[in-house]
């Protein structure tokens, strides 16, 4: 049964609650605009509890449900025969505003206008993102290539048409000169990226990196995953966004390595070219706490540090 308790941002209505009449259209004005008043239609359901843990994108992102207020449910018809949705929504745990309305994204080597980004932190935080639909089931859908964690509200599902809302050869502004910068410094993309004819046939990530492991980190990796803790794929996805280093990924320069911070997890790669290596995994726990606290999170860390000695 749909319902959800938490609060949601004050400029958000709570479900259900009547929208306000509309007024009449006023002449323009330089006054400050007026507030406008939206509600939920639904929340996504994710096993994607903390923005850590969202990817950047939806392709590839995983499985999610949305789950409307029984009263949209006659709205849900005839959209079962689309292979996927925008869902427009609010980025419910941004904080507030930015200081400053010049942002440093995760692939830019500057700041930038928050207008030029997909940043969370907006005038306004609202997201908008195409989620592939799996079915229909009453007022719930299923859906894959979600990048929205648990509880983010919904604010409208609009069907994606391709012929309308896909532009392929559209250029990519700073990314593509953020590309144009990578190539000098480190030459071009191997061809297998590009495909035989060194041209995309297809849009695709405009800065890629490519990621490796060695065996000593594949080993701690798979001893984690034995116990439970899934830190391989956060780790290659979070890095794929570039290796420099960035305060929103908590990488930090260590000597000739650089250092990346996940939970409290760290990984130790290096870079060369576009490629980088994650060279070993360790904890992220100083030695005091490992040896003077308690709990399962620290025996896990005590366990592991015992068997990697790191």
């Amino acid at each position: 049964m749909w319902s959800d308790s938490r609060a949601v941002n004050p400029a958000v209505a709570a479900p259900g609650a009547p929208l306000p009449r509309r007024a009449p259209p006023k002449p323009a004005s330089p006054a400050p605009a007026a507030t406008l008043t939206v509600r939920p239609i639904g929340f996504i359901r994710s096993p994607k509890r903390e923005k850590v843990a969202a990817p950047r994108q939806g392709l590839g992102a995983g499985a999610a449900t949305l789950e409307f207020a029984p009263e949209f449910t006659q709205g849900l018809e005839h959209l079962d025969g689309f292979e996927r949705v925008w869902l427009v929504f609010w980025f419910h745990l941004v904080d507030g505003p930015p200081r400053s309305w010049m942002v440093l994204p995760p692939r830019s080597t500057r700041k930038r206008g928050v207008f030029a980004t997909r940043s969370p932190h907006r005038p306004n935080p609202l997201g908008l993102t195409a989620a592939r639909l799996v079915r229909r089931e009453g007022c719930t859908l299923f859906l894959d290539d979600v990048d929205l964690v648990d509880g983010t509200p919904v604010l409208d599902v609009k069907p994606y048409l391709a012929y309308a809302d896909a532009f392929p050869q559209a250029r990519a502004g700073w990314l593509d000169e953020e590309r144009e910068r990578a190539a000098l410094l480190h030459g071009p993309e191997p061809a297998a990226a590009q495909g035989e004819t060194g041209v995309a046939a297809t849009p695709r990530d405009p800065l890629p990196v490519w990621a490796e492991f060695s065996p000593e980190a594949e080993g701690a990796l798979a001893w984690l995953a034995e116990r439970g803790v899934e830190l391989r794929e956060p780790v290659a996805r979070l890095l794929a966004l570039g290796p420099q280093p960035h305060p929103y990924r908590r990488i930090k320069q260590d000597g000739p390595a650089l250092v990346f911070a996940h939970k409290e997890w760290r990984a130790r790669f290096t870079v060369q070219g576009r490629a980088l290596r994650v060279e070993e995994i360790s904890s992220g726990y100083r030695e005091a706490a490992l040896r003077e606290g308690q709990g399962p999170v620290l025996d896990l860390h005590r366990a592991f540090v015992g068997r990697f000695g790191k």
